[in-house]
Formats: structure tokens, sequence, C-alpha cells
């Protein structure tokens, strides 16, 4: 009797046991159901990407998209790693603005900053350390150009002839009641550090020289230079701290490579309609902007010529100055101005022979004043 007992009571157990399982494994099911999902998955094509093929909450590292090229309007950028946002703008020649941002947050989403979107406002933030400290010197970065190469020709006025600054000035009115301004999601919180590349320089300036321009164009927007009467209260800060091998880190496309690490300003070949290209990498903030990381400008003398003094007998030729004023108001944290803007240093159609974009209107101040 007893070991009957004990067999129904063993059988008994076992059913329990097996319905126990059954509901643990519909239970895990409908948990796997409702449960977070992982990185999105997805499959891209083959090439560089538009927007519309790596859209606003696709994830990089999901579609494995980090180190490809994205592009919009014109303009292209290398997905950068989570945490990085990257900034493309194109000073183009026909007057037409093209640049984007592609942000990577922390989980890899990816979002857009196109032109006509708003930015977060709220600037109250510390700089950060960049996680490049040491970078290596790879292939990319390497000159590989002979320095004749796509310079454009030495600048070399009539002696006696006197650069157009006074013209220029004259307009100085426009530029001191103009109130407008954009800027970016962007801002540096600490010192700007950067160098000049090797290869040929815009207007067949030797690299001294074209070392001078550039720290004259950085130092107009640090120093909010202008002839409105207006007093520097611009925090922002920048550091020229020579020379390198390294290279801006834009290809012949005017498309955005990965950083690597060092701020360079150089020339070379771009697109064809590129007068200049400033590529621009920072760390992601929620709720205030980005902090600066490192930002490339490259001249495109395979295409155009350029002068560092223009006169009276200038012809078709972008001032140096005046075009690095511009790229280095990108670098701060402005953004590109169009319509009747045209006195403004920001205004995104530059002239030829004009020096008036050197000296800051009353819109670029208060756009920096609005940052720093």
């Amino acid at each position: 009797m007893v070991p009957y007992l004990t067999s129904v009571m063993a059988r008994t157990a076992i059913s329990f046991a097996l319905v126990a399982s059954v509901g643990a494994t519909a239970d895990n099911a409908r948990a796997a159901e409702v449960g977070p999902p992982g990185p999105m998955e997805c499959v891209l094509p083959h090439g560089d990407l538009t927007i519309t093929e790596l859209p606003s909450g696709s994830n990089a590292l999901g579609c494995e998209a980090v180190g490809r090229v994205v592009t919009h309007d014109g303009a292209g950028v290398t997905v950068p790693e989570p945490g990085t946002a990257v900034s493309v703008h194109a000073t183009q020649a026909d007057g037409s603005g093209h640049g984007f941002t592609l942000q990577v947050a922390a989980d890899g989403a990816i979002t857009y900053q196109l032109e006509s979107d708003a930015v977060d406002t709220e600037t109250t933030g510390s700089d950060q350390p960049d996680n490049i400290g040491n970078p290596a010197l790879e292939g990319a970065d390497l000159t590989h150009e002979g320095d004749s190469v796509g310079a454009d020709a030495p600048d070399m006025p009539a002696p006696g002839e006197s650069e157009v600054a006074d013209a220029d000035i004259a307009a100085a009115p426009g530029a001191c009641s103009d109130q407008t301004y954009k800027t970016q999601d962007l801002k540096e919180y600490g010192t700007y550090n950067w160098y000049v590349g090797d290869g040929g320089m815009p207007g067949g300036l030797s690299r001294s020289q074209a070392s001078t321009a550039f720290r004259d164009a950085v130092g107009n927007i640090v120093g909010s230079y202008n002839n409105c009467g207006l007093s520097d209260t611009v925090s922002a800060k920048a550091e020229f701290k020579g020379y390198t091998n390294y290279e801006a880190d834009v290809d012949s496309s005017g498309n955005c490579r990965s950083r690597d690490g060092l701020s360079t300003w150089d020339a070379g070949n771009l697109g064809a309609t590129d007068i200049a290209v400033a590529c621009i990498w920072s760390h992601v903030y929620e709720g205030k902007k980005n902090d600066l990381r490192e930002a490339d400008v490259r001249y495109n003398t395979s295409d155009y010529d350029f002068t560092d003094y223009p006169t009276s007998s200038c012809y078709r030729k972008h001032d140096v100055r005046s075009i690095g004023t511009h790229e280095a108001g990108h670098v701060f944290g402005l953004d590109d101005l169009y319509g009747n803007d045209d006195n403004l240093t920001m205004y995104g159609t530059p002239s030829y022979c004009k020096t008036k974009a050197r000296s800051l209107g009353l819109g670029d101040v208060r756009g920096l004043r609005s940052i720093y």
C-alpha cells in the first residue's frame, strides 16, 4: 500500500513540476515580448550614405555605421564614435548654405541638426578632457601632395598699391545696425589649441605668413574685433601651438573624415564648389551646448585664388583673413547667415577682393556674446 501511494505522489509532483515549467516558459516568452529592445539592427547600402538611408533614430552601433560617410545637400561627415557630434560647414561659391551636424549619443542613437533647426541656448558647462591624448600619425594624416600641388599663385600686388580696407570700412554702418545672428549647438568651454599644417598655403603664402593671417582671423573672433565701437566681453580663448605634419581631416570631396585629435588649418583640394570647409567635432552635452573637441579648416587652393592683400587691381581672389574669420566664427559656435545680412562676417556668400568680413558686425558680436 505504501509503495503505491509513493508512486502516485511522485507522479503528481512531476505533473506539478511540468505545469510550473510550462508556466515559467510562457512568462519568459511574454517578458521577452515586452522587454526593452536592444540596439537596432539594420543593413546599410554600400558607399556613402544619405540622411534618409541612415535617418534620425538609427543606432550607429547596431547599424555598424561608425566610420561611414553620410552626405546631405552637398556636404558630408564621417559618423563619429558614440558621445560625439560632427559638423561640416562648406563656404561655397554658389551662395547656398551647405552644412549639417550629425550627433551620436552615448547609446549610439543618431540625430541630425540641419540648417533650419533651432539649437539649445543653455551654455552652462565645463571643458571636458579629450579622449585622443596622443594621436598616432596615420597614413591619412601624412602629406601626400607636394607643396606646389594645388597651391594658388603667389599674391603679388603692384608696387604702391594700397589695400582696400578703407573702402570696406565705409560699409560698416550697415554691419553695425544689423543685429542678426544664428548659433550652433557648440561652445569652446576651454581654449582652442590649433596648428598650421604643411603643404601649399592660400595666396601662395609661406607657412609663417599663413600662420600670421590665420592667427589674425582667429583673433578677430575671440577678441570680437569690430568697427562698431563694441567692447570685447567675449570670453572665448584660442592659442596657436605651432606647425604640424598633420593635415586637416577633410577629404578631396569636402567631407569630414574621422578626426585625428589635432585642430589643423591648411589648404589643398576640396570639392569644386567649396571655397573653404570647416569640420568640427564636439562632446555631446544634454541640455547645454556641446563642448568643442577639434576643429579643422581647409582652403580650396585647387579651384580658387586667394590674397592676403587685396588692392584695387585685385580680380576674383578671396581675402585669406576674411575667409578665415568666417571659418573661425564656425569654430566658436556661429552659424551662416543669408538674405539681407551681407555686411556681417557670418554671411554665407563671400565677396571677391573684399576685407569687410575681417571686422565683425553687430549681429556677429551679439551671437558670440550669447554663447560666451
